[in-house]
C-alpha cells in the first residue's frame, strides 16, 4: 500500500525537521483539544500535546489494567504504546505494522519500563499471526481506514482476543449519505491533492454495528469527538503556509485541508471512538 504522506514525513524527520519532530515525531494522528478554543495553531508542541491527548482518550476508553496483554494494530511510530507504557505498569506489549520503515522508529519512541515487554512484529492486521485468545485488548488508532478489509480486521480480533476482551478504535465515521463517497482515491478531483493514499471512510455507524455482529463481537461505545479534533486542521493551514515548507507540508494543500475540515464541521465524516466487546 502505498502511503505518500509517511514516506514524505520519514523523510523530513530523517532530516531533522523540528516541527515536524515537535508535532509528528511520536504520534501520527489527529489532536484532541478538551477545550477547542483554547488550541495554539501555530506552535508544535501545542499540537503534540493534543496527539498525546487524543491516544490518552483511547487508552481510557479501554481500561487497561496491570498485567494486561495488549496489540496495538498500525501502531504508527509507537507513541500510544509509549502513552500506555508510562500510565500502567506490568504490561505484555506487542505493536504490530505493515510497514518496517514505521517500527524501527517506533522501537525508538517507545521502550518498555522494567517490569513490561514489548515486541514490534511486521505483519498484516487482516491476518494476525498471533494465537487464539492472545490479548487482553487490541487497538487501532487512526489506521483502520488504511486496512484492505474492516470485516476480515475485526474476524480477526474477535479470533486473538480473550473472552471479556476488548478492541478500541478511532476512525473517521461517516453520515449515511455521505458514505457512497467515502473512498477518496475513486474521487477524481481529490487524487491530485490527496497524499494520504488509499482511505475507505465508507462504514456508518450502522455498518459497524452490523460488521461487529457478524465478527462475533459487541459496540458497546461509539463516541463523536469531531468537535474536539478540529483544530487540527488549523494546524496543518499554518503549516502549509510557512515558508519553505517541505513537500510533507505543502502536500496537505489547502483543497485537501479545506474539505477535510468542512467534512468535519457539516457533520458528513465524524471523527469517534468505538469500543467493541467480546462476549
Amino acid at each position: 500500500m502505498t502511503l505518500p504522506y509517511i514516506d514524505q514525513l520519514l523523510a523530513q524527520l530523517a532530516r531533522g525537521n523540528p516541527q515536524l519532530e515537535r508535532s509528528f515525531g511520536r504520534h501520527i494522528h489527529w489532536g484532541y483539544w478538551p477545550d477547542p478554543a483554547a488550541a495554539r495553531p501555530d506552535q508544535a508542541e501545542d499540537y503534540g500535546r493534543a496527539a498525546e491527548r487524543l491516544s490518552l482518550e483511547l487508552l481510557d476508553l479501554a481500561g487497561i489494567a496491570p498485567g494486561m496483554r495488549v496489540l496495538d494494530a498500525g501502531c504508527g511510530f509507537g507513541g500510544t504504546l509509549a502513552c500506555l507504557d508510562e500510565r500502567v505498569e506490568r504490561l505484555d506489549m506487542t505493536g504490530l505494522n505493515i510497514d518496517p520503515r514505521q517500527l524501527q522508529r517506533a522501537a525508538r519512541v517507545a521502550r518498555p519500563r522494567p517490569g513490561s515487554t514489548l515486541r514490534f512484529v511486521a505483519a498484516d492486521a487482516c491476518t494476525l499471526p498471533f494465537a487464539d485468545a492472545s490479548f487482553d485488548r487490541v487497538l487501532a488508532v487512526e489506521c483502520i481506514f488504511h486496512f484492505p478489509s474492516r470485516a476480515a480486521f475485526l474476524a480477526e480480533v474477535r479470533r486473538v482476543l480473550r473472552p471479556g476482551g476488548a478492541l478500541v478504535i478511532s476512525d473517521f465515521v461517516p453520515s449515511p449519505f455521505f458514505a457512497p463517497f467515502g473512498r477518496l482515491p475513486k474521487l477524481r478531483a481529490l487524487r491530485r491533492i490527496n497524499v494520504l493514499g488509499e482511505c475507505d471512510t465508507s462504514c456508518t455507524a450502522a455498518g459497524y454495528r452490523a460488521l461487529a455482529a457478524r465478527a462475533g463481537l459487541r459496540v458497546t461505545t461509539l463516541r463523536d469527538i469531531t468537535r474536539h479534533t478540529l483544530p487540527t486542521y488549523a494546524f496543518l493551514k499554518h503549516l502549509a503556509q510557512q515558508s519553505g515548507g517541505s513537500r510533507l507540508v505543502r502536500g496537505f494543500s489547502a483543497p485537501l485541508i479545506g474539505l477535510l475540515d468542512f467534512y468535519g464541521r457539516s457533520g458528513l465524516l465524524k471523527y469517534s471512538l468505538l469500543r467493541f466487546d467480546r462476549g
